[in-house]
């Protein structure tokens, strides 16, 4: 498999849509539940512009997985923080996107004047957990009863990276 990882354009915007969709289906991924539809992926993708970037994984023409650096949270205070999503399509899961994606994300984060990215992953995500520890993410702890899924709480995992930016 010669994936490669480069920076989306709105050609890509169905894609992702598909891909994103998919980790909702499967509950694996998010506490979303509501399907996203064009509009809201289109408000989405506007919003990952500048220093907020969206990247995606292709492999012999066909998008993969996807990848973006989030707002954390809008006060200034936490501007060097970046949130993160990885999603990879079903296919292609365990098989080397997400490092290829999570590598670019790190890259970019950096240029972009980010010290720190963010994730937040469900406990029961052994696959994922694997993957952030070994690129040097760490557990900073577990929220209780987080969010809702199929009418039962699930808990939420939250894992940090501190960057070493040149200055």
């Amino acid at each position: 498999m010669d994936v490669s990882i480069r920076d989306s354009n709105e050609s890509d915007i169905k894609s992702i849509q598909t891909i994103y969709n998919q980790g909702i289906e499967d509950k694996i991924a998010t506490l979303e539940t509501e399907i996203k539809d064009d509009t809201y992926m289109r408000n989405w993708f506007d919003k990952h512009r500048g220093r907020y970037k969206v990247i995606v994984a292709e492999d012999k023409g066909q998008i993969v997985g996807w990848a973006s650096l989030n707002q954390y949270n809008n006060r200034s205070a936490y501007d060097g923080v970046a949130d993160l999503s990885v999603y990879i399509s079903r296919g292609y899961r365990g098989k080397g996107v997400g490092k290829k994606l999570l590598a670019k994300l790190e890259s970019l984060a950096k240029e972009n004047g980010f010290h720190k990215m963010i994730l937040f992953t469900f406990p029961i995500n052994q696959l994922g957990q694997g993957l952030y520890r070994r690129i040097g993410f760490r557990e900073l702890g577990v929220f209780k009863n987080q969010g809702k899924i199929d009418g039962k709480f699930v808990d939420v995992m939250a894992m940090e990276k501190i960057l070493q930016i040149k200055d």
